[in-house]
């Protein structure tokens, strides 16, 4: 039977959220319903508030989850009842033209849940990036579902769901950070810590962090940076190269995702280097530069999508090294508040007091 649990729901642009009462319908064929756990409030989900995502309200927030398979619907063959999963929005066809020229983590065609869950009055709820888990339960496709060691705190591991993620992907799949590289992250938020927590992974030499503020840059410390550059006060550019030996580090992660943000990241690579945009711009920003500096710089100018992670891939390696005590994902959770709070973490992520609010069900 169907079932009604709370959420946090965004019912217009810009209104702050609300707890609804919400219909959860029984899974169809390939579709699981998840007990969600814990889920990390991520600047994402502000964005589909603004409406900076698209206008299709009300949404349901929350997509950086992990919790246990409750319920399945026919044909499901990924996952079984009791499974403990952290949830992703790259659920890869297998058929599409990525997936089939061995690059599914550029999927074209990911499913989401077939079935809408809706609101008390039949409303449909559109789940933030396919998940919706600022809820008890969510519906959605068993793809969506990456079995990881049931030991670890949900609240912890879900994060890899979206940010962290991003962040450590950036470094290691996107950047191809490897041992003894110089490596020098512009935004030392969520993401860019995790960035700068995979460039330690990877072996790099030299971690360089670079913001406004000081309270990041401490947090960009513990996580694994050698330096820090307050970039109020220097020039980004100039104290990258005169931490590089005069050179520009080797790969650049721009995790703010915005045009004066890419063009330090540019210039402050090595020749050659390679720069990485994890940062997510808006759609009114422009870029203009010379041609020639493209031309003469060579290397590699990307653009890092969810990290370039395969779920099935990356998801379970990264738990099982936060088990062991080698990457630190516990230090992305400042706190932990309940469903209710997720308007006020809102407000700490603008302030920049939280590196990640997690909501614990």
């Amino acid at each position: 039977m169907p079932q009604q649990v709370r959420a946090v729901v965004a019912k217009s642009k810009g209104a702050p959220v609300s707890i609804e009462t919400i219909t959860i319908p029984d899974p169809g064929p390939n579709e699981v319903v998840v007990k969600v756990q814990a889920c990390g409030v991520c600047h994402t989900d502000l964005h589909y508030r603004e409406g900076g995502i698209n206008d299709e309200f009300p949404f349901l927030l929350g997509h950086e989850a992990a919790g246990i398979v409750e319920t399945i619907g026919d044909r499901v063959e990924h996952v079984e009842v009791g499974d403990f999963v952290v949830l992703n929005w790259r659920a890869v066809c297998g058929e599409c033209r990525a997936c089939k020229r061995g690059t599914p983590w550029y999927c074209f065609d990911t499913h989401n849940a077939a079935q809408k869950m809706t609101l008390d009055d039949g409303t449909e709820l559109t789940p933030a990036l396919g998940i919706g888990a600022f809820a008890e339960k969510t519906l959605v496709h068993e793809g969506q579902c990456t079995k990881v060691d049931p030991s670890a705190d949900p609240a912890v591991v879900g994060l890899l769901g979206c940010g962290v993620m991003a962040g450590l992907g950036a470094a290691m799949n996107t950047g191809h950070v490897s041992r003894g590289d110089s490596v020098a992250v512009i935004g030392c938020g969520g993401v860019g810590d995790a960035a700068i927590a995979g460039a330690r992974l990877a072996g790099a030499s030299t971690i360089i962090a670079v913001d406004r503020d000081k309270g990041k840059l401490d947090w960009a410390l513990e996580l694994g940076a050698t330096h820090t550059v307050d970039s109020s006060v220097l020039d980004a550019v100039e104290a990258i190269q005169d931490l590089t030996g005069g050179f520009g580090a080797d790969v650049v992660i721009d995790a703010v995702g915005r045009p004066e943000t890419w063009k330090q990241a540019f210039y402050a690579r090595d020749l050659a280097g390679t720069v990485v945009l994890v940062g997510v711009p808006t759609p009114e920003m422009t870029l203009e530069m010379p041609l020639i500096d493209f031309f003469s710089h060579g290397g590699s100018l990307k653009s890092s999508w969810y990290g370039d992670c395969l779920p099935e891939r990356d998801f379970p390696q990264l738990v099982d090294l936060y088990q062991q005590g080698r990457l630190p994902l516990e230090k992305f959770v400042s706190e932990r508040i309940g469903i209710e709070d997720v308007e006020a973490a809102f407000d700490k992520m603008h302030q920049g007091t939280v590196l990640r609010s997690v909501v614990v069900l």
